[in-house]
């Protein structure tokens, strides 16, 4: 039987704050670049994250092996201090690079046991500005416009494919919001995060997998992972090369200090900006509160762990996930 983690935060009130907030597109010139790495250097914090994942059973199972994307990727925003994974029952970690760049732990685990344990434990240094200015390619500047030819060839056919999971019915809502959006590239952009966090209310799922957008629009109710995987839907068939996005979440200004999740989101690529992040559970356009364990084509790629066990469906008994991040002097 297989099991997959995919948990993810319940937006709070907090968060209007960030909503309406939209990062602007600069024309050429001046030392905004300067200025912002000076930004980035004053606001970098040590985070120190701790991700537990429990998986009970009625009985002692043995195990197939787990995949899992859940070691903090380095960047321009993140810089991995330290990262360390143990699996109880033993298993001895096998560690690759996949396609997308992101760091793979795969664990076979020979023995037998009631329950299986899995903790990640990340220092990372995270700079990302919460209110973000963004340069833009002049060519990019308003929508449509045309990715560079060595740029398509990057992303291939898969980032910019939006594949089935649209209708007819969630075609006409994505023209109803185009009809009346913005042209200006980043506001569009923005515009659209916002679209999609008003029309699908947050719930927690318990069943495994991603709905399809029109599920999405159709029930408008999703996880975050539903509401990445519309985003992803509707910014593919408007012409923008996207990516889903997987890691934590934390928000740098709460009091508690060490609340976290595990989460999903989306990038889209701006010629001159680069890959920016687009969170519609949350509402708000940039990386500040996210720290990105994977990228992939589909949301379901970059799921933190996949994997299973040998024996009944009734042998599952649940399954627990925790995150701590707290910040560390």
């Amino acid at each position: 039987m297989g099991h997959r983690s995919s948990d993810c935060a319940d937006p709070t009130d907090e968060d209007a704050r960030h909503r309406a907030r939209v990062a602007r597109a600069l024309r050429p010139g001046g030392d905004h670049q300067r200025r912002a790495a000076r930004r980035r250097a004053d606001q970098a914090v040590r985070l120190r994250i701790r991700h537990v994942t429990i998986y009970r059973y009625a009985r002692s199972v043995h195990f197939l092996d787990h995949r899992l994307l859940i070691t903090p990727r380095s960047g321009r925003d993140v810089t991995t201090i330290s990262s360390t994974v143990t699996i109880d029952p033993g298993s001895e970690l096998v560690w690759s690079e996949d396609a997308a760049g992101n760091t793979v732990a795969l664990a076979p685990i020979a023995d037998a046991a009631p329950a299986l344990t899995i903790l990640a434990e990340h220092e990372v240094l995270h700079a990302a500005d919460p209110y973000p200015i963004f340069r833009l390619d002049p060519s990019a500047f308003r929508h449509p416009f045309a990715y560079a030819s060595g740029d398509l060839a990057l992303f291939g056919a898969g980032l910019l494919d939006p594949g089935a999971g649209g209708n007819p019915a969630a075609a006409a809502w994505l023209a109803g919001f185009r009809a009346t959006a913005p042209d200006d590239t980043l506001m569009l952009l923005n515009a659209l995060n916002e679209a999609v966090g008003i029309a699908i209310a947050y719930r927690t799922r318990d069943e495994e997998g991603t709905q399809p957008p029109s599920l999405t629009l159709a029930l408008r109710s999703g996880s975050c992972r539903d509401l990445a995987a519309l985003f992803l839907w509707a910014a593919r068939r408007l012409g923008f090369a996207a990516r889903a996005a997987s890691g934590y979440l934390f928000d740098p200004g709460s009091s508690a200090g060490d609340v976290g999740a595990t989460h999903a989101w989306c990038e889209v690529f701006l010629p001159g900006a680069g890959w920016i992040a687009f969170d519609p559970t949350q509402r708000r356009m940039g990386s500040a509160g996210l720290v990105a364990t994977a990228f992939g084509v589909t949301s379901e790629a970059v799921l933190p762990v996949v994997g299973g066990f040998l024996g009944d469906a009734d042998d599952f008994v649940s399954m627990e996930a925790s995150v701590s991040v707290k910040a560390s002097a």
